[in-house]
């Protein structure tokens, strides 16, 4: 499986990417030199959304779409999941 994930930076900033490992991805962001350049000076990072996609080109396509997002459209994002879970 495959994930796009954004997570919140310690400053507030937004950071999206794409992984095989979700788990192990956000370890590298918050504890090792694997993680993004952009992350490495804002840690601590906190998961605040992500979705599956079965294969890495799927996964690819949709975190450029959502980088391409503003701020605004990618919060309204991460409010919808949120209100999703709330709802489950």
């Amino acid at each position: 499986m495959n994930f796009v994930y954004i997570v919140r930076c310690n400053d507030g900033t937004l950071y999206t990417g794409w992984t095989n490992n979700l788990k192990k991805r956000l370890h590298h962001h918050n504890n090792t030199n694997l993680g993004a350049k952009y992350t490495k000076n804002k840690r601590p990072v906190i998961l605040v959304y992500f979705e599956s996609h079965p294969t890495k080109s799927l996964a690819m396509s949709r975190e450029a779409s959502i980088k391409k997002l503003s701020r605004q459209r990618k919060l309204q994002l991460i409010n919808f999941n949120q209100d999703l879970k709330t709802l489950s």
